[in-house]
């Protein structure tokens, strides 16, 4: 099962990214649990200045930008 966090505020772009992480999950038949961390500090933790991020399995994958679902299907897969 993977581990998906979305890292952002709550602005339009973090819940677009979570949209297309759920469409590109959902598209690969993965197991996962999209969690949504609004914390700051535990966002700086990640060592990400930029929203929103990425973080798949401890990994940060993205920040400060909101990739497709075709290349988040990519990114899934790599992971």
């Amino acid at each position: 099962m993977k581990d998906i966090k979305i890292l952002g505020t709550g602005c339009p772009k973090c819940r677009q990214l979570a949209e297309n992480a759920a469409a590109a999950a959902d598209q690969l038949g993965l197991s996962c649990e999209i969690e949504k961390v609004t914390d700051i500090n535990r966002i700086m933790q990640y060592g990400v200045m930029m929203t929103p991020g990425l973080v798949v399995d401890g990994t940060v994958k993205s920040s400060g930008k909101v990739p497709g679902v075709e290349e988040l299907k990519r990114m899934f897969e790599q992971a």
